[in-house]
């Protein structure tokens, strides 16, 4: 017999509350896609602003993603398999951006990066500015989306049975290939999800970009800042890329999780 046909009976009353939460999701998306001014589409997504604020939405996405892996999961192994004390404060301020606003979120990066900042004065001298560019772009996204990675994965981490890992370095593989070919794999649906929440939230990413990084077209200027930026000259153009933004998500994400699943 299948496992999920032994699980309890859920209470009936538990649907009304679920419902609910399904119908705050959806409608916002549902009414948003009947605003859409479908015989004007394809003109309100096409014009060279948006492509250029589509591409590079993509571009620092994939980037910072990317950054969020190399990063977060040796941050969750360190976290969830780390006996020392002061692990609980450590994860505590790991998870802090996931609560800060995205504007105190972008002060505070302009703090370290920008040209007063604490290491944004000495890049300055020697030539490397990162405040105001793509790579700001990228770096916010990366502080707000790193938690999710960590928050996923450090959970599974705790939760996986460490006898597969014990069995693998009693015949001999190092802590690496352990790491990499062991207690990896165990826990990928869980880095998988990481991975898309990561990408998700740097995507639409608004107000820690705007505060580093501005809003230069073509090389700060992402989806949700030309959002933004068209809400009050063009309405309909808004909503249309709204929509797109939508659009590209969902259709990453089902693409991660389909290959994932493979």
């Amino acid at each position: 017999m299948p496992a999920a046909s032994l699980s309890p009976p859920l209470p009936l009353w538990v649907r009304v509350p679920a419902a609910a939460g399904i119908a705050l999701v959806l409608l916002p998306l549902l009414a948003m896609t009947l605003q859409v001014d479908w015989a004007r589409f394809p003109a309100l997504i096409g014009s060279e602003a948006s492509r250029a604020a589509l591409a590079l939405s993509l571009r620092t996405a994939a980037a910072s993603t990317v950054l969020c892996v190399l990063l977060g999961v040796p941050m969750a192994a360190v976290l969830a398999r780390s006996p020392r004390r002061g692990t609980g404060l450590l994860r505590g301020l790991v998870l802090i951006p996931l609560v800060l606003p995205p504007v105190v979120s972008g002060l505070a990066l302009l703090s370290v990066v920008g040209r007063q900042g604490l290491l944004g004065a000495g890049l300055e001298v020697l030539g490397v500015r990162i405040a105001f560019t793509t790579a700001a772009v990228v770096l916010a996204q990366t502080f707000v989306a790193l938690p999710f990675l960590v928050l996923s994965l450090e959970g599974a981490l705790r939760a996986a049975d460490t006898g597969y890992e014990q069995a693998a370095a009693t015949l001999g593989a190092g802590p690496t290939r352990v790491l990499l070919g062991v207690t990896l794999p165990l826990v990928a649906p869980s880095l998988l999800a990481g991975v898309v929440l990561s990408f998700a939230r740097a995507l639409g990413e608004f107000g820690a970009t705007i505060t580093v990084a501005g809003s230069l077209q073509g090389t700060t200027r992402t989806l949700p800042l030309e959002i933004y930026l068209q809400r009050e000259a063009d309405p309909d153009a808004a909503i249309a890329l709204s929509f797109l933004l939508i659009l590209v998500a969902a259709a990453v994400i089902a693409l991660v999780r389909r290959r994932g699943v493979r």
